[in-house]
C-alpha cells in the first residue's frame, strides 16, 4: 500500500511539473536561470577572494616571520661576540652566561625558521589554489557573457516566434475553415455582398422585361434615330457650306412662308 502511495505521489508531481512547464513562461524562466548563474557566480567570487585572501595573509605571516628569523639571527650573532669578548677578557662567567644566551637565541632561530618554512609551502599552494581560482572565475565569467547572449537570442526567438504565432490566428482567421465567432470573416463578408449584388441584378433583368421598361426603350430608339437624323442633316449643311453655297435650314425648305413670299413679293414691287 505505501508502494502503491509513494507511486501516485511520484505520478501526480511529474504531472504537475509538467503541466506547469507547458504553461510557464519562458522568458521568467530564461530570467530565473540567468539569476541562478549570477548567484553562483557571486559564491565563486566569494570562494575566490577566501582563496586570494588566505594567499595574501601568508604573505604577511610570512614577512613577519622572515623578520623574526632576521631578529633572532643578529640577536645570535650578537650573543656570540659579546660571548667571545668576554672570554678574551677573561670573564668566564660572561662568556658562559652569553653563550647561553646565544643558544637560547639559536633554538628560538630554528623554530621561527622551520614555521617560515612551513608558511612557504603553504604559500606556494595558496598561490597554486589562487591561481586555479582566477582561471575559475574568468572562466564562469566567460560563461556568464555566453549565458546572456543566449538569454538575447532565445528572447529574440520567443518574440519572432510570437509574432509568426500571431499572424498564424489571424491567417486562420481569414480562412474559411475558421471556426464562428462573433466578428465575420472576410470570406463570410464576401458571400453576402455577392449574394446581395445577384439578387440586385436578378430583380432587375425581371424589371426590365415588363411593358414599361419596353414603352421607356422604345422612347429612347425613338429618340436616338431623331437625334442621328438631325446630326446628318447638320453635317450636310456644313458640307454644302465648305462649297460656297449659303446654307439654308433645312427647315425653312419645307413650307416656310418667308421662303414662299420672296419671289411674289419681288414682283409685286
Amino acid at each position: 500500500m505505501a508502494n502503491v502511495v509513494r507511486r501516485i505521489a511520484r505520478y501526480l508531481s511529474a504531472s504537475a511539473n509538467r503541466k506547469f512547464d507547458e504553461r510557464a513562461d519562458p522568458r521568467v524562466q530564461i530570467d530565473q536561470a540567468i539569476e541562478d548563474a549570477r548567484r553562483q557566480h557571486e559564491v565563486l567570487i566569494q570562494q575566490a577572494a577566501l582563496v586570494l585572501g588566505n594567499q595574501r595573509q601568508l604573505e604577511m605571516q610570512m614577512a613577519r616571520q622572515a623578520d623574526e628569523v632576521t631578529n633572532l639571527t643578529e640577536s645570535a650573532r650578537s650573543a656570540l661576540l659579546l660571548a667571545d669578548r668576554a672570554s678574551a677578557a677573561g670573564d668566564l662567567a660572561g662568556a658562559t652566561s652569553y653563550e647561553e644566551t646565544a643558544q637560547a637565541f639559536a633554538s628560538q632561530l630554528l623554530t621561527a625558521e622551520s614555521s617560515l618554512e612551513d608558511l612557504r609551502n603553504l604559500h606556494r599552494q595558496a598561490v597554486a589554489s589562487a591561481a586555479q581560482a582566477r582561471t575559475a572565475v574568468q572562466d564562469n565569467e566567460v560563461r556568464m557573457r555566453r549565458h546572456l547572449t543566449e538569454r538575447s537570442r532565445l528572447l529574440t526567438q520567443i518574440e519572432h516566434a510570437a509574432m509568426q504565432e500571431q499572424m498564424t490566428r489571424v491567417m486562420e482567421g481569414m480562412s474559411t475553415l475558421a471556426p464562428a465567432s462573433d466578428t465575420p470573416t472576410l470570406a463570410e463578408i464576401r458571400d453576402k455582398v455577392e449574394h446581395r449584388y445577384a439578387v440586385a441584378l436578378g430583380r432587375h433583368e425581371l424589371a426590365s422585361r415588363g411593358t414599361e421598361a419596353r414603352m421607356v426603350e422604345v422612347r429612347r430608339a425613338t429618340l436616338d434615330a431623331r437625334a442621328q437624323t438631325r446630326l446628318a442633316e447638320l453635317r450636310g449643311a456644313l458640307t454644302a457650306g465648305a462649297e460656297g453655297e449659303s446654307p439654308v435650314p433645312p427647315s425653312l425648305t419645307k413650307g416656310d412662308p418667308v421662303a414662299g413670299e420672296g419671289p411674289a413679293g419681288d414682283g409685286r414691287s
